[in-house]
């Protein structure tokens, strides 16, 4: 059994080219900003209030995350959350940092999302 905090901001899941500097505003997030740059583009994902309206974005994520610090040991972690998710038929993104996963989900299959993982077993803290 894993333990979610579903965290309050919503986030953006951003794409820009791949060539862009990180734009001054990504760093006013407070809550939750990733970035990651490939050679194919160059992805924010930042707290939906500090994206500007005119960024390409997905919008009104919510954020799960994974509390605890996670050993690099472990295996399955991402996927225990996902197969309840995903036999909910619920499309999700995952972000994973040094020291935990993060599940985002959109805003409007939060409370079926959060429903799925308990069934499953997992404590959700909303």
């Amino acid at each position: 059994m894993l333990t979610l905090d579903v965290l309050t901001s919503a986030v953006a899941i951003c794409r820009l080219a791949p060539d862009t500097q990180v734009p001054a505003w990504a760093w006013e997030a407070r809550e939750f900003l990733s970035i990651c740059r490939t050679a194919q583009e160059l992805s924010i994902t930042a707290d939906d209030r500090v994206v500007p309206s005119d960024i390409p974005a997905q919008r009104g994520y919510r954020a799960l995350k994974v509390r605890g610090t996670l050993s690099f040991g472990l295996v399955g972690i991402v996927l225990q959350i996902m197969e309840p998710l995903a036999q909910a038929g619920l499309p999700v993104s995952v972000v994973s940092t040094h020291d935990t996963d993060y599940i985002l989900i959109k805003g409007a299959d939060l409370t079926q999302a959060i429903h799925a993982l308990e069934v499953a077993g997992h404590h959700v803290v909303n």
